[in-house]
């Protein structure tokens, strides 16, 4: 008898009040996730954008210095962030191309989580060395995706991790749920409209330095739609999802429930326990 295969459960995201991605470069968030920007920003959700390093090894133009670059992609960042609605951006400045995930490096991303405090983490995938039969997955990206996980867990939750970060006034944070992109192959699937993927496309478009729009969008959408369809979506965007920490707002519900029961219980045993008035 043939192996049934298994069936994987598919999940459908829903918008958290708030949001950061923590990415390598300038445009990688737009890349992998710019239709998820797109919709949770429109329903509300107060998004963070963390980009790694200085994005001063991304150009052939032999004309522009380092130093002029990098202030080109910040600008291009800035404006392709507000083209998705995102409330902050965060560049932490590390030299593009040499990046490791160091010790140094988990507690700026400690640092940024512990400021913002989002309830969700996007991030890449620090296992994923290729993609497809044509492209080498950058190092950066593994790098920065490895130290965001220890960023978060336990760097960011835990007093005891860089008490530097306390002199700042920055207290322990608990990332809710941690998002690792998956280009397709994720259980959790965020539902991209037409609407957000052309504010995607449009966000894109602001990275001009790094490619001309008209050659990157076909295949930008074409790969958005091939894992929507898998969806019944128009498009969509695909992530494994961790979730690390309940809902604040469910612990507390549980947490006063049980006062109120354990208050109930009280009173019932005191109520017991007194004997019934007599009259004189």
């Amino acid at each position: 008898m043939a192996d049934v295969p298994e069936v994987k459960e598919v999940k459908i995201a829903t918008p958290p009040a708030s949001a950061m991605t923590i990415l390598a470069h300038p445009d990688d968030a737009e890349f992998g996730s710019g239709g998820t920007i797109a919709t949770w920003a429109q329903a509300g959700t107060e998004i963070t954008m963390v980009i790694v390093t200085d994005g001063s090894k991304g150009s052939p133009d032999r004309t522009l210095t380092p130093a002029q670059l990098i202030l080109l992609r910040q600008e291009e960042q800035a404006r392709a962030a507000k083209v998705l609605g995102v409330a902050h951006v965060v560049h932490l400045g590390h030299e593009d191309g040499y990046l490791q995930p160091t010790i140094a490096l988990r507690r700026d991303i400690a640092r940024v989580i512990r400021q913002y405090r989002p309830e969700v983490i996007i991030t890449g995938d620090p296992d994923a060395r290729f993609g497809g039969e044509n492209y080498i997955n950058h190092p950066d990206h593994r790098a920065a995706a490895e130290a965001a996980l220890y960023g978060i867990f336990p760097a960011a939750d835990n007093h005891n991790y860089f008490p530097e970060l306390l002199a700042e006034g920055l207290e322990p944070h608990y990332v809710q749920s941690l998002y690792i992109q998956q280009w397709g192959d994720g259980s959790t699937v965020v539902p991209v409209s037409e609407e957000a993927m052309n504010t995607k496309i449009a966000a894109l478009a602001e990275h001009k330095s790094q490619f001309d729009i008209k050659d990157v969008e076909k295949f930008v959408r074409e790969r958005t739609a091939e894992i929507g369809k898998k969806h019944d979506q128009p498009y969509a965007e695909t992530y494994r999802v961790l979730v690390l920490h309940e809902p604040r707002s469910v612990k507390e519900a549980a947490a006063a429930e049980a006062e109120q029961t354990m208050q109930e219980t009280d009173a019932v045993a005191e109520a017991v326990k007194e004997p019934a008035s007599v009259g004189e």
